[in-house]
């Protein structure tokens, strides 16, 4: 039972690690973004809750399609034309204008908040299985039970 109780705990830390590297990695592009920010605006080419295709030309007159789509691409609908901040060392690295990190922090919040819901119930549950303190009472015991016969003290009798 103990290995099962490390391994669902290596299961809820691996997932709340992830869930923190993946907002970290969207600061992170949002930092190189901003340190050689590019402006322009772009055709939402299809959209997506969690990828829209987009496609922009930027001032040196090449069109750029990344491969990736765009960053923070929710409420997009395909054939809207938006506003979009490039690297421009990189600019395949491309987010909505005016949308950052800030974006992706509520859903991770929810991840970390389902995950660690699900894990600590789980642990104690394990936890008290291993105790043996979650022994099972019947409600109802068959062999304990005996018909009343009515006797001399039962008032109906």
């Amino acid at each position: 039972m103990r290995k099962v109780r490390v391994g669902v705990l290596i299961a809820a830390v691996s997932l709340s690690v992830l869930t923190m590297l993946l907002v970290l990695a969207a600061w992170r592009n949002d930092y190189l973004i901003e340190s050689d920010k590019g402006e322009t605006t772009g055709e939402v080419l299809s959209a997506g809750r969690l990828r829209s295709a987009v496609m922009y030309v930027t001032p040196d007159g090449v069109t750029h399609n990344p491969k990736v789509g765009v960053l923070y691409p929710t409420n997009l609908t395909a054939g809207e034309r938006i506003n979009v901040e490039y690297n421009r060392a990189d600019p395949d690295l491309v987010r909505v204008a005016g949308r950052d990190v800030r974006v992706a922090i509520p859903p991770a919040l929810s991840v970390l908040a389902t995950i660690w819901a699900l894990t600590l119930p789980t642990l104690w549950l394990l936890l008290r299985a291993e105790s043996g303190s979650m022994s099972v009472r019947p409600i109802f015991d068959p062999v304990s039970y005996r018909r009343r016969t009515p006797g001399p003290s039962d008032p109906a009798h």
